[in-house]
Formats: C-alpha cells, structure tokens, sequence
C-alpha cells in the first residue's frame, strides 16, 4: 500500500523543511514569469516571505547557477541550471522516445505544426514540438505552461477525466487568447462537445489567429497527455478540421498501442 498524503501533497508524517521549500516557491516563481526578471520586492510578496531569507536563498541559488542576475544584481530570473534539469527530464522520458517519430509523421501528413503536452496541476505543458516547415513560427512553446482549460490539448485531457476535471481547474479562468472560455459553464459544454466527437477543437482561446484540435493518447500515467496539431484560424474550415481530426486520431491510437505492448518498461 502507498503512502498516505498529506493535503499538501507530501507523505504523512514526513515534516516540511522550510528553506526547502521556499526555494522551490521562488524557482517556480521565476519560471512562471518566463522572460520577465522580478525584483526581490515582488519576490517576497508573491511568496509571503521575509526579505532577508530570500536574499540569502537567492545568492544561494545564483552561485549554483540556478538563478541569474543582472549587473546591478536587483533582477532575478531563472538560471542554466534549471535549463539543464529540464533537458534531463526529457531525455529521460519513455514516451516522449515513443511519440516524437509520430509527431513528425503527423505533422509531415497534415502539413501543420504537433505538440505533445502532460496536464500538471492546472496547466498543460508543452514537452516536444514538430514544427511545419515553410509555415510562419508560432510562439516557441517548449517548455511552456498555458492553463489548461484554454488549450485543446488540455481540454481534450479534462474531458477524460470527466468528473475530476474540475480538480484541474484554477479558482478563475482567465482569458488567455481572444477566445478563452471564462466561465465554468462554458467550459463543461466544450468538454461535453469534445467527448461527443472524441477531439478537443479551439479557436483563439489560447493565442489570436491560432486554431487547434488535439487528442488525449492513453499511455501508463494515470493521466493521459495529448497530441495536438494548430494551424492559423482561417484554415480551419469543415473539410481541414475532418482532415486533420482523423489523422490525430489514427495517430494517437498507434502511440496508445505501442505504449500497451511496452507496458511496465515505460514507468
């Protein structure tokens, strides 16, 4: 039997360390601002933390190269360190070995740009992309976190879990793209919508002039990830969403049948 959790996500009886974890408040603060360096000020206020431990965490985190610092050393950011953590962790995954030759197989069938994300928490994030060539650069997204509900591949996740997808909700949706869908009530009827057809469809709610339909591909972890293909808004008519819908579902049921046959040597 495994371990019983704590509500705060840590096995019972297993006791905080405090500077453990306000390190990783403030690696998660920084990597959540992206490109965006945040001053020691808002730092404390984001964490509710005391000034003086932070600072001492911070040069800390600067030798070791986990957080960087501009010249007046008043701007933090995150660091190489962190860069090459998550490098690690995407070599190191199974199933993006499995997925990524699909992805480009997808992307060369359908003429658009794949992603694969993995639901965490309230976000999806962005863990490979196949880029179309000849096609206008979206955003760069390795690595990124959008919330979830305003992302096909995170719907077409949520609309898996059916009734725990609240769980995987924020407190507030808020808008992200020029569609974003901002209330509870909106949507459930996109992830009702998404089970009928079996694929999550967006438009402009994560980005403007971007459409996107995903799938969620069932794999070993408890939550399934999901492949997704974008393309501008105005591409998007009847005969291209069927289009593109069927290729991501051959795909994704190709990608669900061979991580069946690896089973246990993919966890």
């Amino acid at each position: 039997m495994g371990e019983h959790q704590s509500s705060a996500g840590r096995p019972a009886g297993v006791r905080e360390v405090k500077s453990a974890a306000r390190t990783i408040e403030i690696l998660e603060q920084l990597a959540a601002r992206g490109n965006e360096p945040i001053t020691i000020r808002e730092l404390c206020e984001a964490i509710d933390a005391p000034r003086s431990s932070l600072y001492a965490l911070l040069r800390t985190l600067i030798e070791a190269g986990w957080v960087r610092t501009d010249a007046s050393r008043s701007r933090y950011s995150i660091g190489i360190r962190a860069l090459l953590a998550g490098t690690t962790y995407l070599d190191a995954d199974p199933l993006l070995k499995v997925v990524r030759p699909h992805m480009s197989r997808l992307g060369q069938r359908v003429g658009a740009t794949v992603h694969f994300g993995r639901l965490d928490g309230t976000d999806i994030v962005y863990l490979a992309t196949w880029e179309a060539p000849g096609r206008g650069r979206e955003v760069p997204r390795l690595g990124r976190r959008l919330p979830a509900y305003s992302t096909a591949l995170g719907q077409s996740i949520l609309a898996r879990l059916g009734p725990d997808a609240p769980a995987h909700f924020p407190a507030a949706l808020a808008p992200v793209g020029p569609g974003t869908l901002t209330s509870p009530q909106a949507l459930e009827r996109a992830l009702s919508a998404t089970r009928r057809r079996g694929y999550a469809l967006e438009r402009e709610q994560s980005a403007a002039g971007l459409a996107c339909l995903a799938v969620a591909v069932e794999g070993p972890a408890p939550t399934p990830d999901a492949l997704s293909v974008s393309m501008a808004v105005e591409e998007l008519v009847p005969g291209r969403e069927r289009e593109v819908a069927t290729a991501l579902e051959e795909t994704a049921a190709t990608v669900a049948e061979i991580l069946d046959a690896l089973g246990e040597r993919l966890t």
